[in-house]
């Protein structure tokens, strides 16, 4: 028979096991949520870099970029530009117009991006960075005229430019590019109205 002192032994070294496992299990899921990725998406802290010439523009916010032999479908991070339509689904009012702008800005470039995670469609999102000292971007260029909304789609959660905020609103005031509409219907308000509701009237 074990004496009381082997008793408390063991009972001490049980509880240490437990609590032990304890820690371990409240451990686990915070360096899971720290290292787990969503399927195809690079971390926005691991942003990476793409060099070559853009040879297609789709919209005002999707380019095709030509690196040596691969080719990347890029789209531009922290704005967004009316849809141009696809797939029998309508287009919006300036979809065209603001490709013929981004078109006009970079087609035929040969540009640094500075990117920051691939989406579900397989893009890169990504910064098209002027050519110039200041290396301000191309993104910040289609809102500054009025061809592109400050990405807001959830609440800002694709906003990484905050500063386009701003820059939307003095566009606005200006009334350039689609700001001529009284009321222009953002993008993301346009995929959820008309494209899943069918409903595609102006607001």
């Amino acid at each position: 028979m074990r004496s009381p002192r082997t008793w408390r032994l063991l009972v001490s070294a049980a509880l240490a096991v437990l609590a032990w496992w304890s820690l371990q299990s409240q451990n686990v899921p915070a360096v899971e949520n720290q290292t787990t990725r969503r399927e195809g998406h690079i971390p926005a802290a691991d942003t990476y870099m793409l060099h070559g010439e853009i040879v297609n523009v789709a919209d005002g916010d999707t380019v095709t970029l030509r690196a040596g032999t691969a080719r990347h479908r890029v789209r531009l991070a922290s704005i967004d530009a009316p849809e141009t339509g696809s797939d029998g689904r309508p287009g919006q009012p300036y979809g065209r117009a603001a490709a013929d702008a981004l078109r006009s800005l970079v087609q035929g470039r040969t540009l640094d991006l500075r990117c920051y995670e691939t989406d579900q469609y397989g893009r890169d999102v990504c910064d098209l960075l002027e050519e110039n000292a200041g290396r301000q971007t191309y993104n910040a260029r289609m809102v500054e005229a009025g061809w592109a909304w400050a990405n807001m789609q959830g609440r800002g959660r694709h906003l990484r430019d905050d500063s386009l905020r701003t820059v939307e609103r003095q566009a606005r005031q200006a009334r350039r590019g689609l700001w001529a509409d009284a009321d222009p219907v953002p993008p993301w308000q346009w995929r959820y109205d008309c494209w899943q509701q069918q409903r595609c009237g102006s607001r």
